[in-house]
Formats: C-alpha cells, sequence, structure tokens
C-alpha cells in the first residue's frame, strides 16, 4: 500500500533463514497466539464481566474508551521504549504485565478495579503488539516467501481458541475469575518458550546513520503514503474491532440469547478470520494486493451489513463469518508496511497504531452512546463499520493512484500484479 514496503514478490531472493531465525520465527508465531489468546479470554466474557461490575452498554463503552486512550499513549511512546530497550526485552516484561492484569479484571465487581486492570493490558498490549510485528516484519523480509498473513492468522487462530474456552467456560458455570485465572497459568507456561527463542537483537536497516539520512527520514514522514497508511488503519480497525467486541453484544442485546449463543458470534467472526489468514499469503500471490484489498473491502461490507441489520440469529452469525473473512488481510499489510517506513525502530508503527488507538478510543464511545439513544446494538454497528469501509476503500484508492503516478520518491509500480517475479512458482501457502 505505501512506497516504503516493497513488494517481496519482485525482490531477489532472500537468504536462507539459519536456525535461529527459525526458533524466532516459531517464538514470533507464539507469541501472536498467545496474545490473540488473552484478548479473546476477557472480551468474550464481556457481557458477564459488565454485569458482574454493575454497568450498562453506555458505561462499558466508556470504560473500553478509557483503555483505548491508554493504548494511544502507548503508541506515542513506543518508538522510544522500543528503541531503548529492544523488542525482545519489551515482549519479556509485556508479557508478564498482562499476565497479572487478567485475574485483576476477573476479580473486579466494581468499575474502578476493572478499569485498574483494562488500562495496564491496554498500555502493555501495545507494546507487545507493536514489537511482535516488527520480530515478524523482520524475519518475513528474509523469507522467500511473506509471512505476516499467517502470523496474523495465528493471532486469530489464538482469539479462536480464547473464544472457544470463554464459550466452554460460560457453560459450565465458571466464574470470569477462574476462567482468567487458568488462561493467565496456561499462557504463562506458553511464554517462557516464546521468550527464550526471540530475536535477541533488533533490525538497524531502518536507522538514519546521519543528518543527510534523518533529514532524508524527516521528508518521508511527510509523503502522502505515511499519512494515508495512518488513517487507513485506523477504518480499518473499526471494521475489525467493532465486529468483534461487539459481536456478543449483538445477539444478547438485541435477541435476548443466552451467554454462550453470544460467545458464539464472537467465535464465528474469528473463524471467519482465522480461515482467511492462512490463506492470505496464497491469495495475495495470484491476485495482487489491490484487487485483494478490494475483495476483502467488498466481502467485509456485505458481512456487515447481513450481521448488523438482518433480524435473525442465524443470518447474523453467518454475517459475522463474512465480516471475518474480510477484514482478515487488512491488518497483516498495514503493520507490515509500517514496519518498513524510514526512521527509528517502532516509529512507523507507533504512529499508525497511533491512528488505529484514536479509532480504538472513539469505535466503543461511539458504539454505546448510540445504543444509549436508543439504537440496537446491531444499528450502531452498522452505523459505524458502513462508513469506516468506505472510507478505507476510499484512501485505497488515493494512495494507489498516488503509487502509479510515481510520486512516493521512485518510479510507479504495477501495484495490481501478482506478488511473485515472472517464472516463479507460487509461494507455499
Amino acid at each position: 500500500m505505501t512506497a516504503a514496503a516493497p513488494d517481496r514478490g519482485r525482490e531477489g531472493p532472500p537468504a536462507r533463514l539459519g536456525p535461529r531465525d527459525r526458533r524466532a520465527l516459531a517464538a514470533t508465531a507464539g507469541q501472536f497466539f498467545v496474545n490473540g489468546a488473552m484478548t479473546a479470554s476477557f472480551i468474550a466474557r464481556a457481557p458477564q464481566i459488565r454485569d458482574r461490575i454493575g454497568v450498562g452498554v453506555d458505561g462499558f463503552g466508556l470504560l473500553l474508551t478509557l483503555a483505548a486512550l491508554t493504548g494511544l499513549v502507548g503508541s506515542m511512546v513506543a518508538g522510544r521504549i522500543i528503541h531503548a530497550a529492544t523488542t525482545r526485552r519489551v515482549l519479556r516484561v509485556g508479557a508478564v504485565g498482562m499476565l497479572a492484569t487478567l485475574p485483576v479484571m476477573g476479580a473486579a465487581r466494581s468499575p474502578a478495579v476493572w478499569l485498574i486492570g483494562i488500562l495496564i493490558y491496554a498500555f502493555v498490549d501495545t507494546l507487545v503488539d507493536i514489537s511482535m510485528n516488527l520480530q515478524g516484519s523482520w524475519i518475513s523480509a528474509r523469507r522467500h516467501a511473506p509471512v505476516m498473513n499467517r502470523l496474523h492468522g495465528l493471532w486469530s487462530l489464538g482469539t479462536f481458541a480464547g473464544g472457544l474456552g470463554a464459550v466452554a467456560a460460560n457453560a459450565a458455570g465458571v466464574s470470569p475469575f477462574g476462567h482468567l485465572v487458568a488462561v493467565a497459568v496456561v499462557m504463562a507456561v506458553s511464554l517462557l518458550f516464546v521468550t527464550r527463542n526471540l530475536l535477541p537483537t533488533d533490525e538497524g536497516a531502518h536507522e538514519p546513520t546521519s543528518r543527510a539520512d534523518e533529514a532524508g527520514t524527516r521528508r518521508a514522514t511527510r509523503l502522502a503514503p505515511f499519512v494515508l497508511i495512518v488513517l487507513a488503519g485506523g477504518f480499518a480497525v473499526i471494521a475489525e474491532v467493532t465486529g468483534g467486541d461487539w459481536a456478543a453484544f449483538r445477539l444478547t442485546d438485541d435477541f435476548e440469547a443466552a451467554g454462550a449463543v453470544g460467545s458464539l458470534a464472537f467465535v464465528a467472526f474469528t473463524v471467519g478470520m482465522t480461515t482467511m489468514r492462512f490463506g492470505g499469503d496464497w491469495l495475495q500471490a495470484r491476485l495482487g494486493r489491490v484487487r485483494l484489498h478490494r475483495l476483502s473491502i467488498s466481502v467485509t461490507t456485505a458481512g456487515m451489513i447481513l450481521a448488523a441489520l438482518v433480524p435473525n440469529v442465524v443470518a447474523a452469525i453467518t454475517g459475522f463469518v463474512l465480516a471475518g473473512v474480510g477484514v482478515a488481510t487488512f491488518m497483516p499489510k498495514l503493520y507490515d508496511d509500517a514496519a518498513r517506513l524510514p526512521g527509528r525502530r517502532g516509529a512507523g508503527l507507533g504512529a499508525m497504531t497511533g491512528g488505529m488507538r484514536v479509532a480504538f478510543l472513539l469505535s466503543p464511545l461511539a458504539i454505546g452512546g448510540l445504543a444509549a439513544a436508543g439504537l440496537s446494538i446491531g444499528s450502531a454497528i452498522a452505523i459505524l463499520t458502513l462508513p469506516a469501509l468506505a472510507g478505507l476503500a476510499t484512501v485505497t484508492e488515493v494512495n494507489e493512484r498516488y503509487l502509479r503516478r510515481g510520486r512516493a520518491g521512485g518510479p510507479a509500480t504495477p501495484v495490481d500484479q501478482p506478488d511473485r517475479r515472472p517464472g516463479q512458482p507460487s509461494p507455499p501457502a
């Protein structure tokens, strides 16, 4: 999407991964899975947590907005923290912080206690998110075939596992506290492997090495692709997070379904997302980035209309599956592009996730406000996501025209071609 993100399909063949990089790739993949599982474990129990702490939908939306504000602060300082501490150290310390907050959120019986837990979790999760995507992008750039879609697929698989665990715990009558304590213990064991095998040092390819380089970096950050990727990240996160976080409420509040059925809507969304992310690299190699992106926006729009506006439980669940399929390839591409922007390690991703966190900040407040005004959860989801998808499509098309005119500091490229060199076999899925 941006000029700073080279088309791997047109690069020379990367060096073969050595043993260290293979272990680091496995560890990074594990970090993606664990991160998704931890987040899904409490998001899928959100209706029960909301009732336990005694707030309404509008109050819960406000709490999530405060958490998103903390995540925005994390995005603003991420570049400096990662530059000083390295991604490996951030991931190690962050794992401890995230694990410690799960029991706090599960035990909370007041909005204040739950807020403390979610604020810490949101701040640390931002740093972990950027760090694991940096490690994944660096390793992916050295592979013959890209792997970012599949890494994000493992995150989605983690959310699927975490969501299923929530469904099972809900059906068995396990309290949110008991459930989240069990999740923390299991994730802690998994992270023992992850933190030992991450890349020990960070890549330095994007660091400015002279005053001239720094001036060039400042000029690069003013280019349209840099701005557009921030906007695209905000629009994309509205579609992804609103469809996932509020899926359970769509069934429990609009259709008065049981809590386990509400959790099933969240699982349906993650099933679609996970399936597509594991096939995203394969499809991108055959369709090209632009065609795949356009197709993804169309599928997401159809799914959101079905999930949010058709007054039927089965239709809603089916719509959430389609919406998950559609949004699946949005974030892997945007994260990979932002990781390759010039400047200090983490600066590009920090800026893009800043745009994402603004969307995190506004979307739950908007849903809560619309619900408080008397609209159904489905209507609120539609009002928020459908314009965001239109905005994402517009930003994408503007950026592609910009690239074709060759204004990104280099020659224009045929951005809608399959991502492989002529005569090169398709990369393995």
